[in-house]
């Protein structure tokens, strides 16, 4: 049995936080929110003035939006990528300036699975195919998402070796484009989550079956980003702590996850849900995944974030200084407003240092 884990009183929302050696400013991060505005996965100005403008809002950590591993695992045409140095080098100047600006830098590293080869959502989404711009989609079994999809194909042994190295090789250009924070998308009913879930995976090899077997994948993909990414930078995996669905993956599962994680070098269990099954039935209510988040954390022993209809600076304090969640991540509250960090400072009786263009309004 594991130890709870276990801090000092009294921890706040906008104390520092240290992992490794990086130093957060508070305890406030933007979520990783796609914006499926790049073209052949190369972030853009969009994508510069949407992370930067929250960077100098005070938040203590950007985390950039899920960059696929491999062109086959974007979600859509739009999104970013880091499978080459091209998109390395636009990445490295949004880095910078979100770095220069007090907040830490993080990316997303993902591939969509089953779920890729969409339209963007303002489109409506659906899958596209081959002949209008769309590609084959891998996963664990030949299930697809939902009725009326492509079947995805089997990743056979060989395909799952390529899916480790490119997370290992994406992982290690993060570095150079000068990132502090990865984090592995392993959630939402994508790659790694589909091989984690019952529901979609039917395998009956070294990768399926057993919770063991299931969670195979994302172990091993922690363990060669690992070589790369070094020990004392941050690394998280985003989770979905329970499908939703009566057979998927529960939380008691995910708790277990969580254990190995640790022990595999993972700093933070990012806890959202849901996304694997269209049918799935989700109560969504504020703060309606921070239960999870207050879980993992105290049964599993690792640090964790709460994210979910988190929108107002009191209910971030709550959570923070409950013990419930070590970081709090917003994703559209801080579209809604990117200076939230700097809002919920002012309401708290907290304060961030402001841009010198800035400081005539504190």
């Amino acid at each position: 049995m594991i130890a709870p884990f276990r801090r000092g009183p009294h921890v706040q929302l906008f104390d520092e936080w240290t992992i490794g050696d990086v130093v957060f400013r508070n305890r406030i991060g933007v979520s990783p929110m796609c914006q499926y505005s790049a073209i052949d996965g190369v972030p853009n100005d969009w994508h510069f003035v949407h992370l930067g403008s929250r960077a100098v809002g005070g938040a203590g950590v950007v985390i950039a939006e899920a960059s696929a591993v491999s062109p086959e695992g974007r979600i859509t045409p739009g999104d970013t990528g880091l499978w080459n140095d091209t998109q390395r080098d636009a990445w490295a100047r949004i880095a910078a300036f979100v770095a220069a600006h007090g907040a830490v830098p993080g990316i997303q590293l993902a591939h969509a699975g089953r779920k890729a080869s969409c339209d963007v959502p303002w489109r409506g989404g659906r899958q596209l195919a081959v002949g209008e711009g769309g590609w084959t989609t891998l996963a664990p079994s030949a299930l697809a998402f939902r009725d009326g999809d492509v079947a995805p194909v089997a990743l056979n042994a060989t395909g799952i070796a390529s899916v480790v190295a490119d997370f290992r090789t994406v992982a290690l250009r993060a570095g150079e484009a000068g990132f502090r924070v990865v984090e592995i998308h392993a959630a939402h009913g994508y790659l790694l989550h589909e091989f984690l879930s019952p529901l979609s995976n039917r395998r009956d090899d070294a990768y399926g079956g057993s919770l063991e077997n299931r969670a195979r994948l994302l172990r091993e993909v922690v363990a060669a980003v690992r070589e790369v990414w070094p020990a004392q930078r941050p690394l998280f995996v985003r989770v979905s702590a329970t499908d939703w669905a009566d057979g998927g993956w529960d939380i008691e599962e995910c708790v277990q996850l969580a254990r190995w994680l640790k022990e595999d070098g993972v700093d933070l269990a990012d806890c959202s849900s849901g996304g694997l099954v269209p049918q799935a039935r989700i109560p969504s209510t504020p703060g309606y995944q921070v239960g999870f988040a207050a879980r993992i954390r105290r049964e599993a022993g690792i640090a964790a974030a709460a994210v979910g209809l988190i929108t107002t600076p009191q209910q971030a304090r709550h959570i923070v200084a409950a013990g419930d969640a070590d970081l709090v991540l917003l994703a559209r509250e801080h579209l809604r407003d990117p200076y939230f960090a700097r809002r919920a400072a002012a309401a708290l009786g907290a304060a961030i240092a402001a841009p010198e263009q800035y400081q005539r309004a504190w």
